[in-house]
C-alpha cells in the first residue's frame, strides 16, 4: 500500500488513524481513485489494549487494528504515501506566471487545474498530490489547513476544523473526520465518522451510493428488482470461499502477538 503521490487523485485522505483509514475504505470501495498520507504516527499506538471497539469482545491490539484497517484500504483499492501532509492548498486561476514557476507545489497547482483536481496536497518526502476531494484526519494537527479560506479553525485549548453535521468544511471537497471534527476521543466513534463523512463525499460527489451490502443471491433479482448500486449478488460457492478466506486470514493475523513494540507518550521516551 505504497505510491510516489505523483498521480492526480480523486481522493487523498491526510492521516492514517481510524478515521482515515474508515474513510479510504469507502471512497475507495466505490471506485474513487484513493491516497492515504500518512508517517505512520497515529495516537492510538501508544495504546497498551483497546477494549471497546466494537466485534473484539476480549479487546484487540491497537497496532493490530491500525494494520487489519490499513489491509482493509489496499484491498478495497487504496494507495498510501509514507509522508506527512506539510500544506493543503486550494486550486484557483492559474496564469503564466505560475505555470512558469520552478517550485513543485506551483507546477502542481498548475497542473492540478489542468486535470480538474481543486486541491493539492504538500508533503516532506515526496511531489506534491493533485486531488479532486480531501478528508483532513489528523485529530488534532491543523497546522497544513493554515491558510485556506473558508476553513474555520476552533481552538478549544486544542485544535479542531468547524464542519457541518456531516464532515463538510467551508471549502466544497474539503471534509475532515473523527477527532479532529471534534468527534469523541473514542476509536469506535471517529471510525465510524470516518466512514460518514465518506458516504458523505460520495453524495456530494453524485457517485453511486454504497450500500456496503452483499446480498444472497435472489435476494433482489428474484424479486424483479434491479441490483442497487455499490451492491452485489452471490451464490451459496462464493459465499463459501469468502467465508474461508475470511477465517484464514483471521487466524494468520492473529497467530502470533504483534511484533511491534510498546508505545508511549513522546514525553517518556528516552
Amino acid at each position: 500500500m505504497t505510491d510516489d503521490g505523483t498521480a492526480a487523485r480523486d481522493v487523498a485522505v491526510v492521516g492514517g488513524g481510524v478515521a482515515g483509514l474508515s474513510a479510504a475504505v469507502f471512497t475507495a470501495r466505490q471506485g474513487l481513485d484513493t491516497l492515504v498520507v500518512d508517517p505512520g504516527e497515529s495516537i492510538l499506538r501508544r495504546n497498551a489494549r483497546l477494549e471497546n471497539f466494537p466485534g473484539f469482545p476480549l479487546g484487540v491490539n491497537p497496532r493490530r487494528l491500525l494494520d487489519l484497517l490499513g489491509e482493509q484500504a489496499e484491498t478495497a483499492g487504496a494507495d498510501r504515501l509514507d509522508a506527512r501532509a506539510t500544506r493543503v492548498g486550494t486550486v484557483g486561476a492559474v496564469d503564466d506566471a505560475a505555470a512558469d514557476d520552478p517550485d513543485p507545489a506551483a507546477s502542481a497547482r498548475s497542473d492540478a487545474a489542468a486535470d480538474g483536481a481543486r486541491f493539492v496536497v504538500e508533503t516532506d518526502t515526496a511531489d506534491p498530490v493533485r486531488a479532486r476531494y480531501v478528508v483532513a484526519a489528523t485529530k488534532n494537527e491543523v497546522g497544513y489547513l493554515e491558510g485556506i479560506d473558508g476553513v474555520g479553525i476552533v481552538d478549544r485549548g486544542k485544535s479542531y476544523v468547524d464542519v457541518d453535521e456531516r464532515g463538510r468544511t467551508g471549502v466544497d471537497g474539503l471534509y475532515a473526520a473523527g477527532r479532529l471534527a471534534e468527534k469523541p476521543h473514542q476509536a469506535a466513534v471517529c471510525a465510524g465518522h470516518g466512514a460518514e463523512v465518506a458516504v458523505t463525499l460520495l453524495e456530494d460527489a453524485d457517485a453511486p451510493f454504497y450500500h456496503d451490502w452483499v446480498a444472497p443471491e435472489g435476494y433482489f433479482t428474484d424479486r424483479g428488482r434491479e441490483v442497487p448500486p455499490g451492491c452485489e449478488e452471490i451464490d451459496a460457492d462464493e459465499r463459501r470461499a469468502r467465508e474461508a478466506a475470511a477465517l484464514d486470514a483471521t487466524r494468520e493475523r492473529f497467530a502470533e502477538p504483534h511484533p511491534d513494540p510498546q508505545e508511549t507518550h513522546p514525553s517518556l521516551e528516552d
